[in-house]
């Protein structure tokens, strides 16, 4: 099963941070869920339950997920949700994974400082037409680097 999910929750644990023989990033952690709802009755909010999801991140989200997340830190996933049922002799249990596409602080819990990372753009000098600018690729990095908006980075990239 493959179905679009987004949670806000509680990072349960620490975050988990590996690198693959082959050089691919991932990082994990489980993710806390509790909803919340009004009781008129008592004229308090009150807990409901508590679900709990394993957070998957790869590449480029999972060295940003390691840099700037911690165990307690209010988040927001935007995923893929996968879930597998498993068996260990007697026991049946089911893993509730969220593939995350889109992960970042939940903003109506605290404020957060946004810092871009550059992306490295490999240059092929062999491959690259004549007459383009091979700096073009570092002016559109300079470009990611200091914030400028995607339109901008298009057209500096972009040959003349």
């Amino acid at each position: 099963m493959s179905e679009n999910i987004t949670v806000a929750g509680l990072v349960a644990t620490p975050i988990k941070h590996t690198v693959t023989a082959e050089g691919l990033e991932i990082s994990s952690f489980r993710l806390a869920s509790t909803s919340r709802r009004y009781d008129a009755a008592s004229k308090a909010w009150v807990d409901g339950e508590t679900n709990w999801f394993t957070v998957t991140a790869f590449r480029h989200l999972a060295a940003n997920v390691h840099a700037s997340l911690d165990k307690g830190h209010r988040v927001v996933v935007a995923g893929r949700l996968r879930v597998r049922e498993w068996r260990n002799g007697e026991q049946l249990g089911r893993d509730v994974e969220v593939v995350a596409d889109a992960l970042g602080p939940d903003l109506a819990w605290g404020r957060a400082q946004y810092t871009r990372t550059p992306r490295r753009i490999a240059v092929d000098t062999e491959s690259t037409p004549s007459g383009v600018d091979a700096g073009a690729d570092a002016a559109a990095d300079a470009a990611d680097a200091a914030g400028f908006p995607e339109e901008a980075q298009a057209a500096l990239a972009t040959p003349f």
